[in-house]
């Protein structure tokens, strides 16, 4: 008998689609037959592990990186990676990457003739500590054009990226703000058809986790697995 661990799968409509024509890049990108699942191995289920050695200090404040602090509004970003029964995942490593506070990104192939900010390079990393939790301290990403249709603009958001033990592979999601506008309009948001797993990609306000005069803080669990797993973009990269 084998002593791997069983996988629960995803609710249906809890993920974004592979084919979602609004999300135009999804047409020539998707797949038109069924997808093959493969079997799991000990290899994808046991690692890999990262040690803290591969962080450097500063990873995860991206407003002290630099000469000087970026421009824009200073908050938190903070949370805890999940498994499906509500269990820390410990030493996950937490990537994240995102547009400075004019809604541009430090990347050759970013085109918008919004500013670059020479003391903010978008990107910061951490590992989870033995409660599951991580904590970025940034600032608000602005909202951008991008070109899928006519007067497109994606909300405000920050992606994430995990690694780690019992993860099987690289997950990539997005995190969104509460009450922004442009969500309801966004073809990537609304590639999930399941609206309660939408608002699993929003954030929360904490103002316990705020400071007084100087930044507010947004709260963001991710949890892997499960009838309440958070979506995650393996379908669309």
């Amino acid at each position: 008998m084998s002593d791997l661990p069983t996988v629960e799968l995803p609710l249906p409509g809890t993920q974004p689609e592979y084919h979602y024509p609004p999300y135009v890049s999804t047409i020539a990108r998707s797949p038109r037959q069924p997808l093959l699942p493969l079997p799991l191995t000990r290899t994808e289920t046991t690692g890999p592990v990262f040690r803290p050695n591969l962080l450097r200090v500063g990873d995860s404040d991206l407003t002290a990186q630099h000469a000087a602090p970026p421009l824009g509004e200073r908050i938190y970003v903070h949370g805890r990676v999940l498994d499906e029964d509500g269990r820390p995942v410990r030493n996950a490593l937490v990537e994240i990457w995102q547009a400075n506070s004019a809604g541009r990104y430090r990347h050759k192939v970013d085109t918008y003739n919004a500013p670059l900010d020479p003391n903010f390079t978008g990107e910061g990393r951490t590992l989870t500590d033995d409660n599951g939790y991580y904590c970025f301290k940034t600032i608000k990403p602005g909202p951008y054009p991008w070109g899928n249709h006519h007067n497109a603009w994606r909300p405000s958001h920050i992606h994430f990226s995990l690694f780690g033990a019992g993860i099987l592979s690289r997950l990539v999601t997005q995190m969104y703000f509460p009450g922004d506008p442009l969500q309801p309009l966004d073809p990537i948001f609304n590639s999930i058809p399941d609206p309660d797993a939408r608002q699993r990609l929003v954030s929360k306000l904490d103002m316990q986790r705020a400071e007084d005069s100087y930044a507010l803080a947004y709260a963001f669990d991710i949890v892997l697995r499960g009838s309440h797993d958070t979506p995650f973009e393996e379908n669309h990269r």
